[in-house]
Formats: structure tokens, C-alpha cells, sequence
């Protein structure tokens, strides 16, 4: 799949491309986050607990409606050309490429009885491919929150969430839960958005790293990662039979004290996925509750154990990714893990301003003796969530 880039960030740039593309101005411009998650992975669809928060890189959406049934999707990267579908017959599976989001989200709506016409849409993002950062669900989310607008169709936050889901799990065939949806519709600036994916409610839990003289760093390995493919459904399938397996409706109802029993009854590979997610749950918890009390300079042990559980009991990691994490950690990081659905993508890691240029250069040193691609490493902090900005 080609990446829409960023090559028109400001608003007016992207409406003078816009014009220019498709002949008259749009409608409005919407723009949606990407999230890094600070803790609690594969947990969403298990319905626990999750604590990620949208960050400073964003899908931007210029759209106007059309009086037929033609859509017509443009990225500033323009390595596509224009992708053309009609709104009246969409299939799953069948959209191509980087378009199957924004088909995906018209499609979710027309199911929720929204009557959506077609539309011109011109894209811009600076949300990373493939590196954990929910670059897809950035794209649906600027979509969604544009067509909510334009049709009338007043859908809550909490609702466009469930319909972004439904476009992931129906329409591009990618067995994601509720996380990201929620990070990018529902993330405001300087928090991290603590969700309890059972009911959907939300509390939002300062996370403002520098006032505590800290950065979260963002190790993007390269190694591209997707979650339509074999390894997340699986680790899903698993979850769900261990659920299945210890009488339960979802692994949030299993507790720690819980877990001798599973390993009596449970194979080897399901029991480990089982306490993964049981273990995880806790430890967002127990994030929560320090980031109130103590603040995010006191999480670092918590984000290591979440790291190593991916590792050997979820196993979900790769060799780029341990690598990132432990290097941080020698160098200064207080703590670090990967984040995102696995198999590639990104890690985070919490560090003292004082290290981060430390951390920087021993991470790209690592990297190249290993002789692994070249890692690229930002800043990231909490930003605000979904919202019109033209």
C-alpha cells in the first residue's frame, strides 16, 4: 500500500490543492490523530483496559460532497492518482489500497441507514505507515468525523468509534478492537484517554511528560506491520478460546488469582496468551493510578514488565523491536516497550530530556551494526482529538 504523506500540512495549502485537483473549493477540512498506546496492548478486544492518547501527527481530510454517487479520493502523495468508487456499491474487501479506509467508513454508515452521497477527498497525513501509530485509523477517523458533519447524521463520539470498528472488521477485513477509534475521536491535549473497552466510558489521566523533564520517544524500526494478516487474527482466535475454554465472556473476567487454574486447563500457547492479557490489564491499572499519584516519571518499571510480556507470552515482538527497547534502556530510558498491534511498527520509550539525544544515537548505532534499516525517532505528546479545522 503507498503512504499518503504530508506535503500540504497547512489547511489553506491543501484547500488550494484541492481546487486545483477537483475544481472548486471543499466543503470544509477535518483532520484526525494517530495514537501511541502508553500501555495495555491486545487488550481492547478482551474488553479491558487500554490508556493510549492521540498524538501530533495527523490525517487531514478536504471533502465536498457531488449531487451523484461518484467518490473520488486523492492523497497528497498522489503515487495513486485518483481512486474512483461509487458510494452505492460498495463491497468488502474488494477497495484498493490506502482508499479501503474512507470506502470503509461510508460503507459502516450507509449500514447504520446514513444515506452518504458521493464525495471529493483529498488527503494529507504525517502519521507513519506501518509503525503501530494507527495511520489507518487516523484516516477513518478524519473521514467519519467530515461525513458525520456533511449528512447530517449527528452520531456521538462513542457511536463513530463503534462504526470505525465496524469498517476495520467488516469492510477492510482487520480484526482490531476499539483503541485507536477511541484515542483519535475522544484524545485532548496533555492527556492520555484511560478506556475501558467494555462500556466504552472514558477518563481522561494527565500524561504531560515534560513538565516532569521527560520525552516520550517513538522508535519507528521500519519493519511494517499489518493487522489484516495471520498473526493478530490469531493471537484474537486465541484469546477468544481461552475465554471460551475458562467459562468466562472475555479475559477482563479473568483475575491473577485465576490464572493456576487456566494453566491447568489451557495448552501451553493459549495459557500464554491468556496471561498476557490478565497481566496487562493490571498494569494499566496500576499506570493509571500512578500517573495520578506520582506521575509519569514512576512508570517506567511498568512499561518494561508490559514489553517483556509481549515478548515470551504474547509473542508478538520481533528482533528490531527488542532491540529499540533494550538499547533505550541502556541508555537512559526509564522505560520502554513496544506499542501497537506487534509483528513491527514502533517502540516507545520514556526518557530524561538529559539522555534523549544519548538514546538517539545509541538506538540508530545498535541498528546499523545489526545491520537492520535505519530506525527514524520522534517526540510524540498527547494533542487533541478529531475536530474541524477549516
Amino acid at each position: 500500500m503507498n503512504t499518503p504523506t504530508r506535503a500540504d500540512a497547512h489547511p489553506d495549502n491543501l484547500i488550494s490543492r484541492f481546487e486545483a485537483t477537483f475544481g472548486a473549493a471543499p466543503d470544509g477540512v477535518w483532520a484526525a490523530p494517530g495514537r501511541v498506546n502508553l500501555i495495555g496492548e491486545h487488550t481492547d478486544y478482551n474488553e479491558g483496559f487500554v490508556l493510549p492518547f492521540a498524538i501530533d501527527k495527523r490525517a487531514t481530510t478536504a471533502v465536498r460532497l457531488r449531487d451523484d454517487s461518484t467518490v473520488r479520493l486523492l492523497s497528497t502523495s498522489g503515487d495513486d492518482g485518483i481512486v474512483e468508487a461509487n458510494a452505492a456499491s460498495l463491497i468488502p474487501g474488494r477497495a484498493p489500497g490506502w482508499a479501503k479506509y474512507p470506502l470503509g467508513v461510508v460503507w459502516a454508515l450507509q449500514q447504520r441507514g446514513v444515506e452518504v452521497p458521493g464525495f471529493d477527498l483529498l488527503l494529507d497525513s504525517d502519521v507513519p505507515l506501518g509503525a503501530g501509530l494507527s495511520s489507518s485509523h487516523a484516516i477513518e477517523c478524519a473521514v467519519v468525523t467530515a461525513l458525520n458533519e456533511l449528512t447530517g447524521a449527528g452520531l456521538s463520539a462513542q457511536e463513530m468509534v463503534l462504526l470505525t470498528q465496524h469498517a476495520e472488521n467488516a469492510f477492510v477485513g482487520a480484526p482490531t478492537g476499539i483503541m485507536d477509534q477511541s484515542a483519535s475521536l475522544r484524545g485532548t491535549s496533555g492527556h492520555a484517554v484511560f478506556l475501558d473497552c467494555r462500556d466504552q466510558s472514558v477518563q481522561l489521566v494527565p500524561f504531560e511528560a515534560q513538565e516532569s523533564g521527560l520525552v516520550l520517544l517513538v522508535i519507528d524500526t521500519k519493519v511494517s506491520h499489518s493487522h489484516a494478516d495471520g498473526g493478530y487474527a490469531s493471537r484474537r482466535a486465541s484469546c477468544e478460546l481461552g475465554a471460551e475454554v475458562l467459562g468466562v465472556r472475555a479475559l477482563r473476567d479473568v483475575a491473577v488469582a485465576d490464572l493456576q487454574n487456566a494453566s491447568e486447563v489451557l495448552d501451553p500457547t493459549t495459557f500464554r496468551r491468556v496471561r498476557h492479557i490478565v497481566t496487562e490489564n493490571g498494569r494499566v491499572l496500576r499506570t493509571v493510578e500512578t500517573l495520578r499519584s506520582q506521575g509519569p516519571a514512576h512508570i517506567g518499571d511498568l512499561l518494561d514488565a508490559s514489553h517483556a510480556s509481549m515478548r515470551d507470552d504474547f509473542e508478538i515482538s520481533c528482533p528490531e523491536l527488542d532491540l529499540a527497547v533494550d538499547t533505550a534502556r541502556i541508555h537512559g530510558a526509564i522505560g520502554a516497550r513496544m506499542t501497537g498491534g506487534g509483528f513491527g511498527g514502533s517502540a516507545i520509550a520514556l526518557t530524561p530530556v538529559e539522555h534523549e539525544q544519548d538514546v538517539r544515537d545509541a538506538v540508530v548505532r545498535a541498528f546499523a551494526e545489526a545491520g537492520f534499516t535505519r530506525p527514524e525517532i520522534f517526540t510524540v505528546t498527547p494533542s487533541a482529538g478529531a475536530e474541524r479545522i477549516q
